[in-house]
């Protein structure tokens, strides 16, 4: 598996343009491609902006490439989110998964 991991800002004056644009754009485009396996969207609050932390999930690096294109390291930035943010990374990493670890039982349970 690969994780994708891009990072931008918002104004605090406009706290919930981004997350619409993820629900109604991104969320939508990324799960029509093959390979795509799951987006996590993380928001720290803090005084003069608001941090977003997107991470995406991939079956390989072949899946990242139908979803970026050829150059995998540049970020896929949309105009609705470009209009929405004060700053954004032009560019992206990627890790490979090597090792996972899991509860021995769900958490809550007895």
């Amino acid at each position: 598996m690969i994780l994708r991991l891009w990072r931008a800002s918002a104004s605090p004056t406009n706290p919930e343009g981004y997350l619409k644009h993820f629900r109604t754009n991104v969320a939508v485009e990324l799960k029509s491609v093959d390979g795509f396996l799951g987006a996590t969207l993380f928001r720290q609050n803090r005084p003069d902006a608001i941090e977003f932390l997107v991470l995406t999930r991939w079956a390989s690096m072949d899946a990242v490439r139908a979803f970026a294109g050829d150059d995998t390291g540049k970020a896929v930035v949309e105009p609705g989110a470009v209009a929405v943010l004060i700053d954004y990374d032009d560019r992206v990493q990627h890790f490979q998964l090597v090792e996972e670890v899991k509860p021995d039982r769900e958490p809550g349970a007895a």
